[in-house]
């Protein structure tokens, strides 16, 4: 990778750290590159279960582009992965975002790229493009509404309001507030508590949940039901060892 984008094997995660902490961790057209080879590199690492994405320095997650080298995009607005990387891409495993500081415009379509949202309790998050006439193009106007409902999306689109943690997670947008600073060691720990459960059923469900919406629901009791017979082997160990006593009364793997 580089020094502004760091790739590292922590665990069962493979962390990516956004680090250009002079420019609020915004993300320049090599930057985005390199957010999409990270992703291939954890798409290709089986024993990286987890992806933790994070911005360095303490202030900011992400502020979006950089939009003083907004000529570095050339060439993006139609790439595969996406302008920032990899957010027109499914990742087949879980992700998530640690986040402190300033999450804004395409920050937080990378956050919402992500499965889960940890941030800081001064945590703000926020869709400015309205600002400068900015259109939302790495998923935010499809990812935002499946989040949060699409009234408050809209809300949040239409008027580029800025949020705080608390108001974040109060509508689902922040799956956890934790004291700032620890929001990447809380991520850790919850890549870690996934990582420990059976891999095959977690996958399957997310793979549904993910694949399931927006449609009615008789086709998502359909896509559910297509894993059963996959993970029926794995379902069946588990349930020996829950009858042997094992994940009673909150023991075992867990969040």
């Amino acid at each position: 990778m580089s020094d502004e984008l760091r790739y590292e094997r922590i665990g069962a995660a493979a962390v990516v750290t956004i680090d250009r902490p002079a420019r609020r961790n915004a993300i320049d057209g090599p930057t985005a590159e390199r957010l999409h080879q990270a992703y291939e590199a954890f798409e290709s690492d089986d024993a990286a279960r987890v992806l933790v994405l994070t911005g360095a320095g303490g202030v900011s997650f992400c502020a979006g582009a950089d939009l003083k080298a907004i000529e570095t995009f050339a060439g993006r607005l139609d790439a595969p992965g996406g302008p920032l990387g990899f957010t027109r891409l499914a990742a087949s495993k879980p992700a998530i975002a640690a986040i402190g500081g300033w999450c804004l415009a395409g920050g937080l379509e990378l956050a919402l790229w992500c499965d889960l949202r940890i941030a800081g309790s001064g945590a703000r998050l926020g869709l400015p493009e309205r600002r400068w006439g900015v259109p939302l193009i790495d998923g935010g106007t499809q990812r935002l509404p499946r989040v949060v409902g699409l009234g408050r999306a809209l809300d949040m689109i239409l008027t580029g309001r800025i949020l705080d943690a608390a108001e974040a997670q109060a509508i689902g947008l922040v799956t956890e507030v934790v004291p700032d600073g620890a929001e990447l060691a809380r991520a850790l720990e919850l890549a870690e508590a996934l990582a420990a459960f059976p891999q095959q059923a977690l996958l399957a469900d997310r793979r549904a949940a993910l694949a399931a919406n927006g449609l009615p629901l008789s086709e998502g009791l359909e896509l559910e039901a297509a894993a059963g017979p996959a993970v029926f082997r794995e379902a069946l160990a588990g349930a020996a060892r829950f009858a042997a006593g094992e994940g009673r009364g909150g023991t075992g793997a867990g969040a």
